[in-house]
């Protein structure tokens, strides 16, 4: 077996929060050497997000600094420092990806931008993500998850009809542009592995989103072909059942609409009011009241079923259906487990912690778990060791505030 797909990449890690972490967590995961750096007795702000450990906050408990900086290796640098940028210059001679998320501009007036960096490594990738993107009227602009969507178009659709819009949960955009970020910076490394031309990646975090996974590509999608907006609570198609219903334990998650109605009523047991042909005319899935009748049989015999009852008489049945999980039971399920979806880490401060590991299998040169996120400035005897500095400059460069 080969070793991990990455490692034989170095990247340089000035990111911070969510986005750029989930860029550089991706390349680290599948074996890259990434050094992460952050601002001397400051860090990465995602360091005082929770949740944390136990409730106690606290700059090494946070767990989502835990989660997207597994497998990096951690230092502190002053940037602003004159020394600073001279180290900085000698990580990025031997480093194949550089990552950013500072706001534009910043790396220019650091004296770090690409143009200067690209001098001292031809080849070098740098992988800068702003909100808006480096260039453009709104490239100076802050962005937060709810402008994301709402400026993009679906949270227009997302929501009741008669109420106000609703977002999605909590920075599922942000995550998704790491993710669309590290694919990016992928490409290019090989870009410049094999064709020796090395480039800035400029990744816009709005832009992200209108090919992205939710309906927005949808949306705009359906717009530039016939001008149709889709309304807020707006269905296309059968109506029922579909969505989220009680049950005696909890709720289930159903989508049996259409040409699977039928499916339904067979895992129902065929309750003779529902083998009526009304059911299966072709206005009866948008007729909304034989959807409340519908969903009122529904509703009872689901208040019988517990969600696991319900789920194995769905999958006979041939019906899209499963429970919704708590979190408790979302970390039991045998199917997960089956295939160990879940990893554990133990940390120098936190102890054994487990949490999702592999996005996806790729045997032959996998995912593994290397180390723990790094505790700040943890690997600064390591790192500046291989540029050759002695215990001396360390103590040196600590006492003068440069890392």
């Amino acid at each position: 077996m080969a070793g991990q797909a990455l490692s034989d990449m170095r990247v340089i890690d000035l990111t911070r929060y969510i986005a750029g972490p989930v860029c550089t967590k991706f390349l680290a995961d599948y074996g890259a050497d990434v050094i992460k750096i952050e601002r001397p007795g400051v860090g990465d702000g995602a360091r005082n997000m929770g949740p944390f450990y136990h409730d106690e906050p606290h700059p090494e408990k946070s767990g989502l600094f835990l989660y997207l900086n597994n497998n990096k290796r951690g230092i502190t640098l002053n940037l602003k420092s004159k020394l600073g940028k001279e180290i900085f210059r000698e990580l990025v001679k031997k480093a194949d990806v550089v990552v950013e998320n500072f706001k534009p501009g910043v790396m220019e007036r650091l004296g770090l931008g690409y143009e200067e960096l690209e001098k001292l490594n031809p080849s070098l990738v740098m992988t800068s993500i702003s909100n808006f993107g480096q260039t453009g009227p709104y490239s100076d602009y802050k962005l937060t998850e709810l402008i994301t969507l709402g400026m993009g178009g679906p949270m227009h659709s997302t929501g009741v009809a008669e109420r106000e819009p609703l977002k999605y949960a909590e920075h599922i955009s942000i995550y998704h542009s790491g993710v669309v970020s590290a694919m990016s910076t992928m490409v290019a490394f090989y870009g410049s592995r094999y064709g020796g031309v090395g480039q800035r990646i400029d990744i816009s975090i709005m832009e992200t989103q209108a090919g992205s996974v939710h309906h927005r590509a949808y949306g705009l999608t359906t717009y530039r072909y016939n001008g149709r907006s889709t309304p807020r609570g707006g269905i296309l198609g059968a109506r029922y059942p579909q969505g989220v219903y009680p049950c005696a334990d909890g709720y289930i998650v159903i989508s049996a609409t259409g040409a699977r109605l039928s499916r339904a009523v067979e895992m129902l047991g065929n309750p003779p009011e529902l083998m009526d042909p009304k059911w299966y005319t072709r206005e009866a899935p948008q007729d909304p009241e034989l959807e409340e009748e519908f969903d009122g049989i529904l509703l009872g015999w689901c208040m019988e079923h517990t969600k696991q009852e319900i789920f194995e008489l769905g999958q006979k049945a041939g019906v899209i259906v499963a429970p919704m999980n708590t979190i408790d039971e979302a970390f039991k399920d045998p199917q997960f487990n089956d295939r160990g979806i879940f990893t554990e880490v133990e940390h120098p401060v936190m102890g054994k912690v487990q949490f999702p590991g592999r996005p996806f299998i790729m045997p032959e040169t996998p995912w593994a778990m290397r180390r723990p996120a790094p505790l700040l400035g943890q690997h600064n005897s390591e790192v500046y060791s291989e540029l050759g500095y002695t215990k001396e400059d360390m103590v040196m460069l600590r006492e003068t505030g440069v890392i």
